[in-house]
């Protein structure tokens, strides 16, 4: 059996108070006997204080982005020491080699080692004025499986957790900083809009592709963002094992994830029963579901 964590809690500028964050989760993670603890998005430094046509640039301030590290830095090795032996993904803001561009990352790694990183790919209402974008999807080994990562806007592509299915991820950790909607925010954020569509698409990218699928995500607030938690780990069949619903904590499952897969696969598996010849036009359909047939029967 595999015991699988994943962590919703409140992350801002203060290194030293992020860290004992992941130091609490560390013991409460040791103590339920977790193999895999996925921490949010931005876990390291906090996210954006706001998003859309106001969010942070780099142009209009330095003072509110997120201190920019680098995967061989005091921040990331300041983590290991603190998780030892236990596997972790968590999120961070990446500086590149050229010393200025940032991306929105995140790293799956151990006391003394990093596993694998990733870089967003998807990025939406204005963060790509603060972050360059990743271009790719990798599919890490590590003691407790092979694991894929993603951030945040990622989920809603199919796309995404498809590529790494595909790539043997048998895991996927989805990281978070996921807020309420930004107007007609509901009374009860658990009933909030943005909530339903961050459980939903967890839900429906585990059983999309049959995988364990991790989902961490913010909580409290930061800026002028309100985070709706609800970290999660769901399982290939769509079920949510465990929960931390709207407040922080830790969701906790145990798993067998080579039986689970064998179960879920015998009948109905999902990558294999896949139609790749029906699908070639995919990537040629442009944004407004244009096909190229269409311009040729006009012609």
């Amino acid at each position: 059996m595999t015991t699988l964590g994943s962590v919703a809690a409140n992350f801002t500028r203060d290194l030293e108070q992020n860290y004992a964050v992941i130091t609490d989760y560390v013991a409460r993670a040791r103590a339920a006997g977790v193999d895999f603890l996925v921490f949010p998005e931005a876990a390291i430094g906090g996210y954006l204080s706001s998003l859309g046509n106001h969010g942070d640039t780099v142009k209009n301030t330095k003072r509110s982005l997120p201190p920019a590290i680098t995967l061989d830095g005091p921040e990331i090795a300041r983590v290991q020491s603190i998780i030892g032996d236990l596997v972790i993904a968590i999120g961070f803001c990446e500086l590149a080699d050229d010393g200025e561009t940032r991306y929105n990352a995140a790293a799956v790694i151990d006391g003394e080692q990093i596993y694998g990183s990733y870089r967003k790919v998807h990025q939406p209402l204005g963060e790509n004025m603060s972050y360059a974008s990743g271009s790719d999807y990798g599919v890490f080994d590590t003691p407790v499986g092979r694991v894929g990562l993603q951030i945040c806007y990622d989920k809603a592509f199919p796309e995404a957790a498809r590529v790494m299915a595909l790539r043997g991820a048998e895991i996927i950790a989805s990281m978070s900083a996921w807020p309420a909607a930004r107007t007609a925010t509901a009374e009860n954020l658990q009933d909030d809009r943005w909530t339903y569509r961050f459980n939903l698409f967890d839900t429906a990218r585990a059983l999309d592709n049959q995988v364990f699928w991790i989902a961490s995500n913010q909580s409290g607030t930061f800026g002028s963002l309100r985070y709706v938690g609800n970290a999660k780990i769901v399982d290939p069949g769509g079920n949510v094992l465990d929960t931390t619903l709207l407040g922080s904590g830790l969701a906790v499952a145990d798993v067998d994830i080579a039986g689970t897969f064998t179960a879920m696969r015998a009948g109905m598996f999902h990558l294999r029963d896949r139609r790749p010849d029906v699908y070639a036009e995919l990537t040629e359909l442009d944004a407004t579901g244009t096909a190229p047939w269409r311009d040729l029967a006009h012609a």
